[in-house]
This record gives C-alpha cells, structure tokens and sequence, in this order.
C-alpha cells in the first residue's frame, strides 16, 4: 500500500512543458534516437554511469527497459522521462525521478544523463527545473535527493543552480563504471523558498 499516494497517473504520463525542453515519457519509438544519441555519447557518458551491459543499445534491451519502466510507474517507483529540446523535438537526454518512496518519507531520487553533443547548452538545468513542480506537486513529494561524484563540477553547479543544497557525503555510495564511488549527497525540499509554488 503506497500511504500517502495520492497520483492516478494514466499508462502514459503527460508530457510536461519547459521554457525550453519538452519531458516526455519513453517510447518504443524513440529507440532510434536514443540508441544513436547514447552511442555518440558513450565515451562523454562512461564515467559518470554503471557498466552498461553488452547489449544495452539494442532493439531488445529497449524493450526490455520499457517493459521496466512501465512495472515501475504502474508501481510508483520511479517516473522515467526523456528530454526533448521544444525548438524542434530533438531528443537531447534523460532524467528520472527514481526510488521513490512513501510512507513518512515522501522522497524520491532524482538521476539525469546528457548526450554529449548537447552538454553545457542549459538544456539539464530547463529539464531540472520543469520536473520539479511535477515532483512536488503531481507527486506530492516532500524531497528530491541527487547524488554526484565529487569530481563532477558540472553536476554540482546544477544542482546548486537549480536550488538543490549539499547535505552530505556517502563513502563508496555507487558502483559507478565498474568502480564503488563516494558521491556528494544534494536534496531539494518541497518547501524551499526558491521554488515557485506548486498545487
């Protein structure tokens, strides 16, 4: 029983509208795409990510992935999205509201990825800023935690940059490219005084 779950989402979660990218729920159709964008990016993206398995960017691994993504929505685990720039719907990223949990805690985690070719361009910190409000309010969350390297200024300076403040830090937190990392640990609350106001 999910106490405190008050979301009746749909099979298809509704896409959510930024200033300047689209988020938009992952289809079967955007494999293409995706797979072409995370192969270019594959060497940008390798040390920021787990090991990716041998057939990651197949047709059948997608499957397989939406197949993973539709069990974890339907059970209000964890919100997938990919990130479409709105100038002309070029998918350029992914991010997702993950582990999430109910109860007392009302807290989720929030993970994110860039192709290469779009980084530094102010796509993540749109894409960052237009989930929250859907975190906290569709959601109802009461927090949002993000996790990063410690050698990871980019990420660093968007969490800080989207309101997020560092809490903490967690030794060997992730198997990050084959290696146990220690990670920085960032959360945003729903009633921080940056956010603007949500339902």
């Amino acid at each position: 029983m999910a106490f405190f779950r008050s979301v009746n989402l749909s099979d298809q979660l509704p896409a959510i509208v930024g200033d300047t990218v689209l988020l938009r729920a992952p289809q079967m159709a955007d494999h293409p795409e995706w797979s072409a964008l995370r192969a270019a990016s594959r060497e940008f993206l390798a040390p920021w990510e787990p090991i990716w398995p041998a057939d990651d960017l197949t047709r059948a691994a997608y499957r397989r992935r939406m197949r993973r993504y539709a069990e974890d929505q339907r059970s209000d685990l964890a919100y997938p999205f990919f990130i479409f720039r709105k100038s002309d719907d070029m998918l350029v990223g992914g991010l997702t509201l993950a582990n999430i949990r109910r109860g007392c805690a009302q807290a989720a985690s929030l993970g994110y990825w860039m192709g290469a070719r779009y980084a530094g361009q102010g796509y993540m910190t749109a894409a960052v800023r237009t989930i929250l409000p859907f975190a906290f309010g569709t959601l109802r969350l009461h927090r949002v935690e993000a996790a990063c390297l410690p050698i990871n200024e980019v990420s660093i300076r968007l969490l800080k940059r989207t309101g997020f403040q560092h809490e903490g830090f967690a030794r060997q937190y992730l198997c990050i490219n084959g290696v146990w990392e220690d990670h920085l640990l960032f959360a945003r609350l729903r009633d921080d005084p940056s956010l603007q106001p949500v339902g």
